[in-house]
């Protein structure tokens, strides 16, 4: 076989591919060893911790739809020291990068949150979480507003220096807008998209069938939008980007790469194929063998007018 070079840079950190996991959908890693090789992948992004532990949001929260699903689990997780002295040590078996998403209510929380994990071996990297609310703005999502979103990746910069990749929110006006603002406050690469909200009622009881009324909407259905926002923001900003959002074969990745993603993150597959990182990762692999191509560089941004 030609010899593929499926490196990345991503904010300074080299993947040995550009397949990620997304935070949410894969647990805290180890959950999912019987099913992957996860020396194969090329990062880890964590279940997204808090400072403290949560229970999240009361079931039901979680519903097939057509084409996806939606979720409100509420950011159920154990919280940052059980992660730290409980999960992380099993991570350090392995040569894969860990990103550890983080998420909190206050500007406060995100910069505790840096400040703990700075000097943590074994975690490359921060996925910072702005679709998160601002209880001192009344429960606005800091994702949604430019001036916020930068409060809180400046905040999280001046504690750390570990790579932060930031996770975008697609129910915005502008995205390109939100990109540039995490990015001119430190964003060493941004990672887009998050879930679009949505929301399903059953027809018989007419309740929402979901007990927070409305979710998080991921997997196939969102593809196309989560397509044209990274195309967008590709074009906009100088850091790697991070493609999310249906990504369930290898033929979804390869159009975002070409949309001009750097690298993907695959989430609700998982769900449905505890593999699916693998097996687009070798169907990626095999359509660079077959076209004879032998960077996945040269697909990055390659889309034509």
């Amino acid at each position: 076989m030609t010899s593929k070079n499926l490196k990345v840079d991503i904010g300074g950190i080299t993947l040995n591919n550009p397949v990620m996991t997304a935070s949410g959908t894969f647990g805290y890693g180890k959950e999912f060893e019987s099913f992957v090789d996860l020396n194969r992948i090329g990062a880890i992004i964590v279940k997204g911790l808090s400072l403290k532990p949560s229970k999240g949001n009361s079931p039901p929260r979680i519903i097939e739809t057509p084409s996806g699903m939606l979720n409100a689990i509420g950011l159920e997780n154990i919280g940052i020291e059980t992660f730290i002295t409980g999960k992380l040590p099993a991570l350090k078996d392995f040569e894969t990068p860990v990103f550890v998403n983080i998420y909190g209510t206050t500007i406060d929380e995100y910069a505790a949150l840096a400040d703990r994990i700075q000097d943590v071996d074994g975690i490359s990297g921060m996925e910072v979480n702005i679709s998160c609310p601002n209880v001192k703005a009344g429960g606005i999502a800091f994702g949604v507003d430019c001036r916020a979103a930068a409060d809180v990746v400046r905040a999280v910069r001046l504690k750390t220096s570990k790579p932060l990749m930031v996770k975008l929110s697609p129910n915005v006006t502008d995205i390109v807008e939100i990109a540039k603002s995490v990015e001119d406050a430190g964003a060493d690469s941004i990672s887009l998209i998050n879930t679009i909200t949505g929301m399903l009622i059953d027809i018989e009881t007419r309740k929402p069938k979901l007990a927070n009324i409305t979710g998080g909407l991921s997997g196939p259905a969102i593809k196309p939008v989560a397509l044209r926002m990274v195309w967008q923001v590709a074009r906009a900003v100088k850091v790697p980007v991070i493609g999310i959002g249906g990504i369930c074969s290898a033929e979804d990745a390869l159009e975002f790469f070409i949309a001009g993603a750097t690298a993907v993150q695959v989430g609700t597959a998982n769900f449905i194929n505890p593999r699916a990182t693998l097996d687009i990762l070798e169907g990626i692999e095999g359509y660079l063998e077959t076209r004879q191509i032998k960077d996945i560089g040269e697909l990055i941004g390659s889309i034509r007018s």
